[in-house]
């Protein structure tokens, strides 16, 4: 009988975690920062069908980068989390906190037991009433948490995107500011070469909006976009034209590649 081939826990963590790596890097980079009004989300993303941006419930939206099958099994598993806990308890009781630590285990099962770790990183943000208590958690795709402050971004770019952000983003900006302040970051080449353009229809854009009543989330698209984006900002005179994309949408698809 032949005997197993024999390959060291050190050694196996650590192909596991370079292939999770390669995948990650190869999809678009998401951008999460925080604005005077709530959190903004934006993404490149030329799809109108697969989000990389959702909502999961009253308060609380998802974001992720990587293979669109796995983290959509993961937005899917966290509206059941949420749905089950709010009708258990109360609606109060779903938090951003209790779903990342619910996902953090399911990333860290999967990485630790599973022959093929999962190939994505998520973002689940909570807006509240005081912007002091706003909630940004990172998880990985080995289900380590990170508690993010102001802004954070995932994907092939993002530590030079948050080395950006670090000296440019502020506290207290309007969403105008932080969306053509997230789309400047998103163009850049992170090797120096020349900064790309992108227009409305190349990104995906949604916000925990903190004035809305009970449900927060909105998707912002169309005409209310381009005007964010302007310079400008000639926002006063734009009818907002938004996708109020539901925790309840559904867009899957048997597999598809990193987005």
């Amino acid at each position: 009988m032949s005997m197993p081939f024999y390959v060291s826990p050190e050694q196996l963590m650590k192909d596991r975690a370079d292939y999770a790596r390669k995948g990650i890097a190869r999809g678009r980079s998401v951008v999460v920062l925080a604005y005077d009004g709530g959190i903004a989300f934006v993404g490149e993303n030329p799809s109108r069908a697969l989000h990389k941006v959702s909502e999961i419930y009253d308060r609380i939206a998802f974001a992720a980068v990587g293979k669109y099958n796995e983290f959509e099994n993961l937005r899917v598993a966290g509206i059941r989390y949420a749905d089950l806990r709010g009708y258990s308890y109360d609606r109060s009781d779903v938090t951003a906190r209790g779903l990342a630590n619910a996902y953090a285990q399911t990333l860290g099962t999967v990485f630790t037991q599973e022959s093929k770790p999962y190939e994505v990183e998520i973002v689940v943000a909570q807006v509240d009433a005081d912007p002091a208590e706003d909630q940004i958690y990172r998880l990985t795709y080995d289900g380590s948490v990170g508690d993010e402050h102001g802004f954070v971004a995932m994907g092939g770019a993002s530590e030079h995107i948050n080395s950006v952000l670090q000296e440019r983003w502020e506290s207290g900006m309007d969403l105008g500011t932080v969306l053509r302040l997230a789309v400047a970051v998103l163009g850049e080449d992170p090797n120096g070469g020349d900064a790309r353009t992108l227009s409305a229809d190349q990104l995906e854009v949604a916000v925990l909006d903190r004035a809305r009543e009970r449900r927060k989330f909105r998707r912002i698209a169309g005409p209310l976009l381009e005007a964010l984006l302007s310079p400008d900002d000639p926002t006063e005179d734009v009818p907002h034209t938004e996708d109020e994309g539901g925790a309840h949408d559904t867009h899957r698809v048997d597999d598809e590649p990193e987005v």
